[in-house]
């Protein structure tokens, strides 16, 4: 990524997508590269852009943000994406994580929410609210991995020390300082934490310490 986050917007209300760029052109750091008023056009600018981040609404004509997503991650893995959208169901949050989304933020959310949002995202770590996780955490019953996929490896204690972090927000700049080890380091561990839990992102394994109660979403980080 360079040092500018370079950011697709889509949302198919105009106003919408107008007053999102409006905002974040404001913003030190980001560059508004593109916009799209639905999902197909996002595949398309996607394809064609290349962004850090992609503000993706779910509900729009053509194609909705769900299939888009899955699209683009699929052609473009590199893409971090970021949902912003008014819905908060599950059979919006949980199929848009699915899809390889790693950040679901509401619209009614406050600028400084989705600049901090945007930032995590554009580094891959990941963006959830409180409010969201705890909607997820209450509906869903089937664990992580799928039948097909070869069950969860054990975490040594110091990869369950990082995934504890890594479920509480932390960064992994945050986590090195906290821990006192390298950057690097981190990085290993995130990496086997995702590869032994069978999931492709950081937002998928935070849900996973807290389904399996490794961490709890009302203590203090």
């Amino acid at each position: 990524m360079s040092e500018m986050i370079r950011i697709l917007v889509v949302d198919d209300h105009i106003v919408v997508r107008r007053g999102l760029i409006a905002m974040l052109e404001t913003e030190p750091g980001m560059q508004i590269i593109g916009e799209a008023g639905n999902g197909s056009e996002a595949v398309e600018q996607a394809r064609k852009l290349v962004p850090d981040v992609i503000l993706m609404d779910l509900v729009m004509p053509v194609m909705d943000g769900i299939e888009a997503t899955r699209q683009i991650k699929q052609e473009m893995p590199s893409v971090n994406i970021l949902v912003l959208t008014s819905f908060s169901t599950n059979d919006k949050v949980i199929p848009s994580l699915n899809a390889g989304a790693i950040g679901y933020l509401l619209k009614d959310s406050t600028p400084a929410d989705l600049v901090r949002a945007i930032h995590q995202v554009a580094l891959g770590e990941g963006a959830l609210p409180t409010a969201v996780t705890r909607q997820i955490l209450a509906q869903i019953q089937a664990p992580l991995s799928t039948p097909e996929q070869p069950a969860e490896e054990e975490l040594t204690e110091r990869e369950t020390e990082v995934l504890k972090l890594m479920a509480h927000g932390y960064s992994n700049a945050e986590i090195a300082r906290l821990m006192v080890v390298s950057n690097a380091t981190v990085y290993t561990h995130v990496s086997r934490i995702l590869s032994k839990l069978n999931v492709s992102s950081r937002t998928q394994a935070a849900l996973y310490a807290l389904k399996k109660k490794l961490v709890s979403l009302d203590e203090s980080s």
